[in-house]
């Protein structure tokens, strides 16, 4: 895994890197889906390594995706608000939190917010798995509002769409080719692919995103992709940035438990 990410380093366009703002440090996760035990032990990896760097600032940004289809989409949510208390962090909202968001009001958007991982959700608040696995989709509906405390609406529905630092443009799911970064739509922002992923040209900043889920970071001369799958592969993934220096942090998930890898660029 480290070596596979080395390379990757290793095959970093040879134009000019893009760079932060001189004294600014940053990590930046990747979709986290309910994936509590990772998100910890990244978060504990990139504590010791920010502590090893410099004296620069330190901001810690989430991609979005922190809830649904993994176990404890609760759990995060604690963890990340508990984090902002001691650090400097600032969260991106991704399309699941746009989606529990809107399953809100709507039933139909709830019911593709359980179709697509928000089943997991909900039962990360406590509520019977039989009751779940039972009930009308109203019953449930009710149940599942009842059971997010508003303090959690509240929290993801305070998620940026998207934060610019120096050369770096940090976002859910992309942007789209050829507008303005200023004139992005969110719904862009938090659900595009196509025709963001294939494009070789210009965004206006180098993208940072997760959403598409990759075996490793997808490394490009535009963009970074960093959704490496935590609920699907056992692996989350951080990119650290400093000047126009990037490193990757992972904490992965194997028999032997939960290790974590850096790799840095040579």
């Amino acid at each position: 895994m480290l070596a596979k990410i080395r390379n990757l380093l290793g095959r970093a366009p040879s134009a000019r890197l893009p760079e932060l703002p001189a004294g600014q440090r940053v990590y930046a996760i990747g979709d986290i889906h309910g994936r509590l035990d990772l998100f910890e032990r990244l978060i504990d990896a990139i504590e010791r390594d920010d502590s090893q760097r410099n004296g620069a600032r330190s901001l810690v940004i989430l991609l979005g995706d922190l809830i649904d289809r993994g176990p404890d989409s609760a759990g995060v949510l604690a963890a990340a608000r508990a984090l902002a208390r001691r650090r400097d962090v600032e969260f991106i909202q991704g399309n699941h939190e746009e989606m529990l968001l809107v399953s809100r009001d709507k039933l139909d958007a709830f019911r593709s917010f359980l179709k697509f991982g928000g089943r997991e959700t909900i039962l990360s608040y406590g509520l019977d798995p039989d009751f779940v696995r039972e009930a009308e989709l109203e019953d449930l509906h009710r149940a599942a509002m009842d059971a997010i405390p508003q303090l959690d609406f509240d929290f993801v529905d305070s998620f940026q769409k998207m934060i610019r630092l120096g050369d770096y443009v940090f976002v859910h799911a992309g942007v789209r080719p050829g507008t303005p970064l200023d004139n992005q739509l969110g719904h862009d922002c938090r659900w595009i692919r196509e025709p963001f992923l294939s494009h070789n040209g210009e965004f206006g900043g180098f993208v940072v995103h997760g959403h598409t889920i990759t075996e490793e970071p997808a490394l490009r001369s535009n963009r970074v992709g960093i959704d490496t799958g935590a609920y699907m592969h056992g692996r989350l993934t951080a990119i650290g940035l400093q000047g126009s220096e990037r490193w990757f942090i992972q904490a992965c998930e194997g028999a032997d438990g939960i290790s974590v890898q850096v790799a840095a660029e040579a």
